[in-house]
This record gives C-alpha cells, structure tokens and sequence, in this order.
C-alpha cells in the first residue's frame, strides 16, 4: 500500500439507503462481487461491442445521406475528439432536408435517390469485418443495428422540427426496444426513445421538467457506487488529492456542491483519524435539495466522525450553490477550505455555472476538486448531444452488460434510475442548461482560466489503479493519467476525469 494514501474501501461507503419508492432485492456490498453471469452478457466481448456500432454507424449514417441542392442546405459533419476518447459529432445548425423518410432519402423533386439504409448496414458490415477479421454480426447484432439506424433516422426528423414523421418511428421504436432486453442495443434504444418522445411532447405543449425523486436517485447511485468502479473513482481520488491539500492542517472545512448521501467522506474521515499528528476538526457544508436528506446526511456523518474520535460540524444549506452568498458558508479564520463538485446530469444541482465559479473564488480554497462526465452535451446543436450521448450512454451500457446480467436488478436500477434519467435531461430538457440558467461547455477549461491546476499525483493513481483491481481486467475498464488529470473508461472511451485545482495565493505556500 502507498503510504499516506485512503487504503480502506471497503467498509466505509455505505449509508442506510432509505427504503421509500426503492426498494432493494439483494444487500448492497462493496465486494466481493458476484460472478457475472456470461450467458446474459449483452455484448460478447471477443466479437463488437454496441458503442463501437455507434461509432460506425452514426459516421456511415452521414456519408449515406444524400446532399441536398443549392435551395437546401447540406448534412454536414464534424468529429470532435479528446485525448482518449473520439465522439462522431453532427453539425445539425444547417439541417433541412424536404422530407424525413424512415427507408429512403428524397431529393427536391421527391424522387427516390438511395435506399442508404440498406447500404449503411452493408458499408458498417463491410468496416467492421475489413477492420478485424473477429469482429461479425450475429443475429442479435443485426437486430440493434436495425433499432439504432432507426433512432438516428428519428433524431435527424426531430432535428428538423418534423414532428410527425418523429412520432411514428417513436411509435415502431417503443413497440421494438424494451428497456429489459437482452441486448444493450435495446436498452439503450429504448431509453433514447422514451427520452425522445418526451422532447416531441415538450416541443407541442412547451418546456416541462420531470420531477425529482431525490430518494430513489440517492439510492440508484449508491447501487452505481457498488457495482461499478466510476464512483469509486470519483470518490476516492478527489479524497487522496483533499488528503494531501490538508496536510499538516488542524481546522478545515470542506464544501460539497452536492452531497447526495455524502457516501465519498467516511474513507476520509478514517484516513483523517489516523494521522500522526492527530485529527483535525473536520467542518463540512453541504448542499442540496433536500433539508430532510441534508440532515440524515449530516447524522450519519457525524456519528461516524464521533466514533472515529474526530471533532466534527455539519452545516447543511438547501440551495443551488450558484444561488448563494459566500457569507452563508460561514467561512473561519484560519480554516483550510476544500471544494468538491461530482458533475452530472440528473438535475441541475448548482444554478448559474458562473456564479458559482464565482463562489468557489471568494472562497479562495487551498484545493478544489473536480470530477466530469467526459462528454459534451450542453453545447452545439440537438443531433450534436444526440450524437455525443448516444456514444457515451452506449460506452457505459456496455460497461455494465460486461459485468452484470439481463435481468440483474440492480443494473436495472442503475440504468433507469441514473442513466435514463441522465439521457433524458439531456434530450428532451434541453442539456444541461435545462433550467435556463448559464452552463459552462467545460468546467475545466473555465478553472484553468482563473485558477491552478494541481497535477493528481502518483498516489490518486495508486488509489484508481486499487479500485480497478477490485474488478478482473478482461472487463475493459481503462485508466489514462496525462497532463495533470486522471481519465477512467471503457475499453478506448473515457468517461470521468478527476482534475485538482487551486487559487494562486496557495501556490507558493
């Protein structure tokens, strides 16, 4: 074990979950974990996998679209890539084709140009096996490159405001894909689907958000945090980097943007508990929705904290972090201050992105912790984020068919719950700025602005290499650590990065 790293994963993430409208089948552990069942496995890892379809499919789907005359407007694509990761992204701003047809393209004068759905499952067919010679079709394959060329046929009707045409493969869709298939393929689609058709119905009756079950979203992410490594990783990386910013500190407070559960802080506490020098006093803010769920939160921190021997305060604020005043926070002499922010989709947790930056500024924090879905999903067009999600969102059904069966209940609830939810924000609501408040593109690239990036050391990749090996390798998962940050995915895909920031009045000290 690396000294002066969180070595205790085990024992320390769990809460109680509270049991109202998510009921649980099986007890929830960390490890060890229980032997996947490979007759269910939605995807056979030595022939293809659903998001290298995507991939292929989405890039074959606009080669195969005709272009448009000189009156209409071209299809025009782009690709946008990162450093690990490389996402086939639609530019839809110039998209009008006449007609949205589900078999065939029409041109001006509504002649019938190109059967290209039949040539893009022959061209896709003809790239993957060119490719590599183990990767074939099977019959379960064709099927979901059927569901998905339709869902994409359907996005480009919605991306034109051609609502009818949308609706009735809505209708084929929903009839085809069931979110308790075998396949990922029909998962996915499914869930695209029924997020689609809300973006169809919010489009005739006006903007509408779903309402937020914070219970059942605070358990389903306790079951993602035990069945899958990316929480984990979120979790205790931004904890090794916390670790090491209060080094030799006696008082510090740390600022959770959104706590949920607050499953991340027992492994700290512990590691806290043990220094040399002694605990310091641990005072935590957290924000959220909730006062009810803040409170259990803040009693079952600090009954934790008290059998640890930890001086401990919790202080829980009810609001959207950008909505606050730095005085709220209470902020003491001579505490060491640290900012967590476990970015995701399922609601808008912080208000305006730029008021918040602008807290985390005044607050002037030795390190400010940042974890992100390695997806852009708030910016360009709608077949942009349809594009780029449907990769993402296709890269993680995959992770989680790998490991857990068909009818495995908690994959089931982790795909409705969290995922489905998580699309759904992002389709039919509109992203991330869903609420109408100003969101930024990348978090990232706004900190680097105005503050300093801390390279995650050696240790917070020995606390995610740890985490990995909690899990056989032959399931795919990737860790990338270049440039500073830390990057975690699925096989070629990223999917979270952990980056570590701080004000310039730290960096000298």
């Amino acid at each position: 074990m690396v000294h002066g790293t969180l070595d205790t994963i085990q024992p320390h993430e769990s809460w109680n979950c509270p049991t109202a409208g998510c009921q649980t089948t099986a007890p929830i552990t960390t490890a060890p974990f229980p032997k996947p069942a490979m007759e269910n496995r939605c995807v056979n890892l030595d022939r293809n996998e659903l998001s290298e379809w995507v991939e292929h499919i989405t890039k074959q789907l606009i080669d195969d679209l005709p272009e448009s005359s000189a009156t209409d407007a071209a299809f025009q694509t782009t690709a946008t890539s990162s450093e690990d990761n490389f996402v086939p992204s639609i530019s839809g701003d110039h998209l009008r084709p006449r007609k949205i047809m589900r078999r065939s393209c029409f041109d001006a004068n509504g002649e019938d140009m190109i059967q290209w759905s039949n040539e893009l499952q022959t061209h896709t067919d003809n790239n993957i096996i060119g490719r590599s010679s183990s990767i074939a079709l099977s019959k379960l394959d064709e099927q979901g490159l059927n569901l998905i060329t339709l869902l994409l046929e359907c996005a480009v009707a919605i991306s034109v405001d051609n609502l009818g045409e949308a609706h009735r493969m809505l209708l084929e869709l929903t009839q085809m894909a069931s979110p308790y298939g075998q396949s990922c393929a029909e998962r996915v689609v499914a869930y695209f689907a029924k997020a689609m058709a809300s973006r169809v119905i919010n489009s005739w009756l006006g903007m509408c958000s779903p309402l937020v079950n914070y219970k059942n979203i605070h358990c389903a992410f306790q079951v993602f945090n035990n069945i899958s490594p990316f929480i984990k990783f979120a979790h205790f990386t931004s904890n090794q980097a916390i670790l090491e910013a209060f080094h030799g500190r006696d008082r510090v407070h740390i600022v959770d943007l959104d706590i949920m559960q607050g499953l991340q802080w027992p492994a700290l506490f512990h590691i806290l508990a043990t220094r040399m020098e002694g605990p310091p006093h641990v005072r935590m803010t957290g924000f959220g929705a909730s006062i009810e769920l803040l409170m259990e939160t803040g009693k079952q921190l600090s009954n934790f904290a008290k059998r640890l021997g930890i001086s401990f305060e919790f202080q829980p604020i009810a609001r959207k972090a950008g909505d606050v005043d730095v005085s709220a926070l209470q902020v003491r002499r001579g505490e060491t201050v640290a900012v967590h922010w476990l970015q995701h989709s399922l609601y808008d947790a912080t208000g305006p992105d730029w008021k918040t930056m602008r807290l985390i500024e005044e607050l002037s924090p030795r390190i400010v912790t940042l974890i992100e879905q390695d997806v852009s999903h708030n910016e360009g067009s709608f077949l942009d984020r349809f594009v780029g999600s449907l990769h993402y969102y296709s890269t993680l059904f995959d992770s989680l068919g790998a490991y857990l069966g068909s009818e495995e209940p908690n994959r089931y609830r982790v795909e409705h719950c969290l995922l489905y939810r998580e699309i759904n924000n992002i389709l039919a609501i509109g992203g991330p700025a869903r609420s109408g408040e100003d969101k930024f593109r990348d978090w990232s690239s706004e900190l680097e602005k105005r503050l300093v990036q801390v390279p995650m050391s050696g240790n917070s990749m020995a606390q995610a290499q740890l985490i990995l090996n909690m899990f056989p390798p032959a399931h795919g998962y990737s860790l990338v650590h270049g440039d500073g940050i830390l990057r975690l995915g699925w096989k070629d895909t990223s999917l979270y990065t952990a980056s570590a920031w701080t004000t310039s009045s730290h960096v000298s000290r």
